[in-house]
């Protein structure tokens, strides 16, 4: 088969991974994506026409090697393909499954543009599972000692990048995390039957390897100030908190009793594992009537963490209609499909209590669609007289996040927008202050996965670039 022509590659139909059904993965915590087979993934992988220009690439966030990984995918070279991956992402088994291909690198496929594109996430997942189940994993090497040290604020995905990059190039990396799991939002805000945990600690065994020393529970900008680790002997600071204040509705009852934010819930359940409670100590609250606020990929989590609670009802609220829905399609599709209720065009305007402070109903009215507002979206306009309430006894507030001031606003001189987002110079992922670099959501105010980590290697490049100029390093960097 590898001498298809074009005109028999685009005739090949795409395949869809297997899933749970609906009605099993409802009731459970595990995958709900069950990957692609080898055969599956071998024929995808033969969908790639092989352009001469691949536009894929350039919708790569950290500008993975595409057509070549697909390539050898296609040929049966699995573990070939999975070194190809790692030349530029060292999450592929995360990303294959948590990014948005359908907006990045699925989106700039030349096929798509006359049928659908190649499923290049799902055939990222399948080459990073297969090398990892194979239990042939290549393992990277740190670099020679430079003798400079660097630490890291936060282990998500940006401080993840930075320690691989900037270990890997030989300086002594430690990694300061608030959790008491390395992971960030892979940990606390992703549910596992989107990302498993052993897919997360398999992927993190690659910084254990690199030496990459973790300090847990510190929360930095409380315990210890970014002037409080430079005193400590660091050469650099790389600053990768991400988007962890949740936005709030600033409406009537917010205080009550069963109003949460989505951040407070998901953490709650994915990482302190309330699902499981009693055998964790650490339950959560929840009624028969579930609302949802909101329609991004926090909404959809939220929701799905919800049904599989088993409540009488779920329902998710969001004041625009679906075409401007900003989560992923499938997880909207997924949502749907395990008995979450959606109502569109509808918005809160007051949480109603009963006298004991704990939620009851949801006023809400109804919405139309004017012209676009600055997010390039319909703008949402209240009707006049069309208020109604949802009764409900919890309610998950998902809108979004800023960023939270704790490091910020403990570090004078550090330059920051009106929003609270860290000013950087784009090219090096240098702050206003000398020697502190940042990346990812504290950056950007709320992005993706893959996005952080391209953010994260730009800053690496820039530490390791102002590390060589200060300490007269004769190094060069490498970046793979």
């Amino acid at each position: 088969m590898s001498g298809l022509s074009i005109k028999d590659r685009i005739k090949i139909p795409r395949h869809k991974a297997p899933e749970q059904p609906p009605e099993v993965r409802s009731r459970n915590f595990e995958e709900v994506c069950l990957g692609f087979g080898l055969e599956e993934a071998k024929e995808e992988a033969l969908r790639c026409i092989e352009c001469p220009k691949p536009s894929c690439v350039a919708g790569c966030p950290v500008g993975i090697d595409i057509p070549r990984f697909v390539k050898l995918v296609g040929e049966g070279a699995i573990l070939e393909a999975a070194h190809v991956l790692k030349e530029k992402n060292i999450l592929p088994a995360i990303c294959g499954r948590v990014c948005p291909q359908e907006k990045q690198c699925e989106q700039s496929c030349v096929i798509g543009k006359r049928g659908e594109p190649v499923s290049i996430g799902k055939i990222e997942r399948f080459v990073a599972d297969f090398e990892r189940l194979s239990g042939r994993v290549e393992l990277p090497k740190p670099g020679a000692s430079t003798g400079c040290s660097v630490a890291i604020v936060g282990s998500g995905p940006a401080g993840i990048t930075g320690a691989f990059e900037l270990a890997r190039l030989g300086h002594r990396v430690t990694l300061f995390e608030a959790m008491h799991k390395p992971g960030g939002v892979l940990y606390y805000g992703i549910p596992r039957f989107r990302l498993p945990s052993d897919v997360i600690e398999s992927e993190l065994k690659a910084l254990e390897y690199l030496g990459v020393e973790i300090f847990k529970d510190a929360v930095i900008g409380k315990a210890l100030s970014i002037e409080d680790i430079f005193k400590m002997g660091y050469d650099s600071i790389l600053l990768g908190t991400g988007a962890g204040l949740p936005k709030m509705l600033g409406i009537p009852g917010e205080n009550l009793v069963g109003v949460y934010s989505a951040n407070e819930w998901l953490t709650r359940l994915n990482l302190m594992r309330a699902d499981l409670f009693p055998d964790y100590a650490t339950p959560i609250e929840y009624g028969k009537n579930i609302v949802v606020i909101g329609a991004g990929d926090a909404a959809m989590d939220g929701a799905r963490t919800s049904i599989r609670l088993q409540p009488e009802a779920v329902t998710l609220v969001y004041r625009r209609s679906r075409a401007e829905a900003p989560c992923r399609v499938e997880e909207l599709h997924h949502a749907e499909e395990e008995g979450v209720k959606t109502r569109f065009l509808t918005n809160p305007v007051r949480f109603i209590g009963d006298s004991h402070y704990k939620l009851k109903a949801i006023e809400v009215m109804e919405m139309a669609l004017g012209e676009p507002d600055s997010s390039g979206r319909r703008r949402p306009i209240p009707i006049e007289g069309s208020n109604w309430t949802i009764e409900c006894d919890t309610a998950i507030i998902a809108l979004g996040c800023d960023i939270n001031p704790l490091v910020t606003r403990s570090t004078p001189g550090l330059e920051l927008t009106k929003s609270g987002i860290v000013v950087v110079n784009t090219e090096t992922g240098m702050s206003s202050i000398p020697g502190l670099f940042a990346a990812g959501d504290v950056i950007t105010g709320g992005s993706t996965v893959i996005s952080a980590m391209g953010q994260a290697k730009v800053a690496a490049k820039g530490i390791h670039d102002y590390l060589v100029a200060k300490k007269g390093l004769r190094l060069q960097y490498a970046a793979v």
